[in-house]
């Protein structure tokens, strides 16, 4: 880490206001300027590397509001992820912890065969009822609870994945403008197979050649924002070796928080002297799917949808690590039948925050309940939002609420808009 970062923080206070654990307990420590405090400490060999330590990086969701409003522009992000990697590298970690970063991190999202199969096994139990029986019987009592949590915040697992979906290559009906690859990322893989299937369409909609290789790996966000560092590395050189980079315009992206990290393989890699240059080229091609739809001049849908309400939850790594705000709106407001209407705190973490809400599920559940009232308050019958973490969030909270209203992604719309020519 560049100790120039850690100076960047001016202690101005400004974050304070979009820290959502800060507006949950009021407590300095669990602050930006607090957490940087606690990282200056660490540098400055006036503090140990210990449980309280790491439990203070813990507590944060990483959804870089922050970032956002710091007018200093300091890089959180980075802060953070090195902040996680020193906790990591912790020898004191608890052999649970050990053993679940071991299995999730270290085997099932470094092996997409793996991933795969599990999402087989579960969609195979959700289908034939076997899931439901289990998680309702008296069984769960004897799973740890963070695990019976793990087990009943499960997405739901579509019954084709992505390859089934989606052809090697797929070129427009028309006159092909640019040639792009597509990303077609793990759990979104497993889970939001449709979505990935939708955003091929309306790229061919809008004269995009579409490359999918079929050899993908996890883009390494679920390493990276949980400090494995080494394996974020590895996934990096195992997707820019999937894309034939010089033979494409862009690379797509339409998972909020796949694409905040997607776009620094650059710095991920820039010790490394074989893939230094391939990464900084990477993340110039980089696009997040509506970020990319207005640049080519987005091709509005000739005929709508029946005529609804729709309100859009900001993902927070879309909107904070990527800047991207107004395009998902302008995707949106595109689409003839479509009556957007703005979602109080759009751009408040909903709690999901990769598995936050797993090992913080008192202040996920608060975050949670906010984002849900919200919601309700809308009067909108969909809730549009670009990432897979928030919609299963959203899914649950509105589930739990009794809630009828739908959620789905922007594109997902657009591509119903487009078929309904």
């Amino acid at each position: 880490m560049d100790y120039g970062v850690v100076q960047q923080c001016m202690h101005c206070g400004m974050c304070l206001p979009t820290c959502p654990t800060y507006k949950l307990t009021n407590r300095e420590g669990h602050s930006p300027r607090g957490r940087i405090a606690l990282m200056r400490a660490v540098a400055d060999d006036e503090l140990e590397i210990g449980a309280p330590f790491a439990e203070e990086m813990d507590f944060c969701l990483g959804c870089l509001a922050c970032q956002t409003a710091c007018p200093a522009k300091v890089d959180y992000a980075q802060l953070f992820e090195v902040a996680r990697a020193a906790n990591a590298a912790d020898v004191r970690q608890p052999l649970m912890t050990r053993f679940y970063r071991g299995v999730t991190l270290g085997f099932l999202f470094r092996k997409p065969w793996a991933l795969r199969l599990m999402g087989r096994l579960l969609g195979w139990s959700q289908r034939t009822g076997l899931f439901e029986a289990f998680t309702s019987s008296p069984l769960m009592q004897w799973v740890p609870a963070k695990w019976r949590r793990l087990v009943t915040m499960s997405p739901r697992v579509e019954p084709a994945f992505s390859d089934a979906l989606i052809s090697p290559v797929e070129r427009p009906a028309g006159e092909t403008r640019f040639r792009v690859g597509l990303l077609t990322g793990c759990i979104q893989d497993i889970a939001y197979a449709s979505v990935n299937r939708d955003t091929v369409e309306v790229l061919a909609q809008n004269g995009c050649e579409v490359v999918t290789p079929r050899e993908q790996h996890c883009c390494g966000s679920i390493h990276g924002h949980n400090g494995d560092l080494a394996h974020a590395r590895e996934m990096a050189r195992l997707n820019v070796d999937a894309f034939p980079l010089a033979r494409l315009d862009a690379i797509i992206t339409n998972a909020g928080g796949c694409g905040s990290h997607l776009r620094h393989y650059g710095r991920l890699l820039a010790g490394d002297a074989k893939y230094a240059e391939r990464a900084k080229a990477w993340d110039g091609k980089v696009k997040d799917i509506h970020e990319w739809l207005l640049e080519i001049g987005l091709r509005r849908p000739d005929r709508g949808l029946p005529k609804m309400t729709v309100t859009y939850h900001e993902s927070c790594h879309l909107c904070h690590g990527q800047g991207i705000s107004s395009q998902p709106r302008e995707v949106l407001k595109a689409i003839p039948g479509v009556r957007l209407v703005e979602l109080k705190d759009a751009n408040v973490c909903c709690g999901s925050a990769g598995v936050y809400s797993i090992t913080q599920p008192e202040a996920s559940e608060a975050l949670l309940d906010d984002k849900v009232a919200h919601l309700l308050d809308s009067g909108a019958d969909v809730v549009a939002t670009a990432n897979p973490g928030c919609d299963l969030q959203l899914q649950r909270g509105l589930g739990d609420a009794g809630s009828g209203m739908r959620v789905t992604a922007p594109v997902s719309l657009l591509a119903e808009a487009y078929r309904a020519l």
